[in-house]
């Protein structure tokens, strides 16, 4: 099985941190595993996305033209990815940031106010957490409780007192009901 990942946004949003998580939890799972930033040259508030790929077997391309999934965590995001995704995919998105419906009915939609959410939680930075415990509610790709354990293993050791909210923040996501 292989699944495809492209997790969009701002900078400053933790896009590229969500993929790396995902690609090092993937690879601490035995799984094949490729990782592609791309943001602009700006720190915060450019634009930024990654594809992650993880696969059972070897992986042929790190190039992906229609993913099987689209984490979407603002407008330019979804307007940009929307219509790539796979038919039968999942799309999650930001309904914190997006205020138009998604067009497509033949994928998996969640729309979840991620922002509404991680502020909730107490971290207005978690946001991409959400969104990504969302993705693992709806995609088939890795185990909730193997994502916690690569969030403990990974998160870089100036971060660990968020550790705790951000695991909740895994949580919250996988849980809401679309």
């Amino acid at each position: 099985m292989q699944q495809e990942v492209i997790i969009a946004g701002f900078g400053g949003q933790g896009v590229l941190f969500s993929g790396q998580l995902l690609a090092y939890t993937a690879m601490d799972e035995g799984k094949a595993v490729t990782w592609i930033p791309s943001y602009g040259p700006e720190m915060r508030g450019g634009t930024a996305n990654c594809t992650v790929v993880i696969s059972d077997e070897e992986i042929g391309s790190p190039f992906v033209k229609n993913p099987t999934a689209v984490i979407a965590m603002n407008l330019p995001s979804l307007d940009k990815f929307e219509k790539l995704v796979a038919p039968g995919g999942v799309l999650v998105v930001n309904s914190s940031m997006v205020d138009r419906a998604v067009e497509r009915d033949d994928i998996t939609v969640v729309s979840i106010p991620a922002n509404e959410i991680a502020e909730e939680l107490g971290s207005s930075r978690s946001s991409n957490m959400v969104m990504l415990g969302a993705l693992l509610g709806n995609l088939d790709i890795l185990s909730l409780e193997a994502l916690e354990k690569g969030l403990e293993g990974h998160l870089p050791e100036r971060h660990k007192q968020f550790l705790e909210g951000n695991l909740e923040a895994l949580r919250k996501g996988a849980a809401y009901n679309h």
